[in-house]
């Protein structure tokens, strides 16, 4: 599983600093230099389809690294 954390922390992309819930929306604003407010417009659009809206957004939500390289899904197994 390390190297698969390892895969993902080296990635360029990180949740965004502009958070609301998961910071999925401000990452990809940083990244691509988009305005946030859209790209959280285009996401809740993106919950109107069945499965892919929110189901994309759980599986990014556990799989994209803070600011600070730690990942949701590492902790949460951490745990256990």
């Amino acid at each position: 599983m390390q190297n698969f954390y390892s895969t993902l922390r080296s990635i360029p992309f990180r949740r965004g600093p502009k958070r609301i819930f998961g910071g999925i929306a401000g990452g990809i604003s940083a990244r691509t230099g988009w305005d946030v407010t859209l790209v959280r417009i285009g996401i809740l659009l993106s919950f109107l389809l069945p499965v892919i809206g929110i189901g994309l957004y759980l599986v990014l939500w556990l799989l994209i690294p803070f600011q600070d390289g730690t990942i949701p899904l590492e902790r949460f197994i951490g745990r256990h």
